[in-house]
């Protein structure tokens, strides 16, 4: 798969709401020796078996079943850059970021992050746009 053919089946896994589906398709593409880490919570998981059973089970431990929406897909140089947003079932858009390494067309380590909204201080006010 080019490049421009991962940005389009990306786009097509997160416009779809399906994250069963996101998770099988990026399992295909996983080492079997991947790392993961969360760095805000400071987990790190290593394996893809061990990553995709805890993807598998957040509904099931959690009551929440979550939707992405994709922000946009940064193409490679280094690593694979997505940004997009994870509704956890509150209406809330939790912004969400995935740095994906590959090595030998599989995902070696993954790092992702996640940040609530939060309003604007009123000191940045003029310097912002609109």
């Amino acid at each position: 798969m080019n490049d421009d053919e991962m940005v389009a089946r990306i786009s097509e896994l997160y416009g779809s709401g399906d994250m069963e589906a996101f998770g099988r398709e990026l399992y295909a593409l996983t080492a079997d020796d991947v790392v993961l880490e969360y760095p805000q919570s400071g987990e790190r998981f290593r394996g893809r078996e061990r990553i995709m059973e805890m993807n598998m089970s957040y509904e099931g431990s959690t009551g929440t079943a979550p939707k992405p929406s994709l922000r946009r897909v940064l193409k490679p140089g280094q690593a694979w850059v997505i940004e997009g947003t994870i509704d956890y079932g509150d209406g809330t858009p939790v912004s969400a970021i995935s740095i994906i390494e590959f090595d030998g067309g599989k995902v070696v380590h993954q790092t992702d992050y996640f940040a609530n909204p939060f309003p604007a201080p009123d000191w940045r006010k003029p310097y912002r746009e609109g």
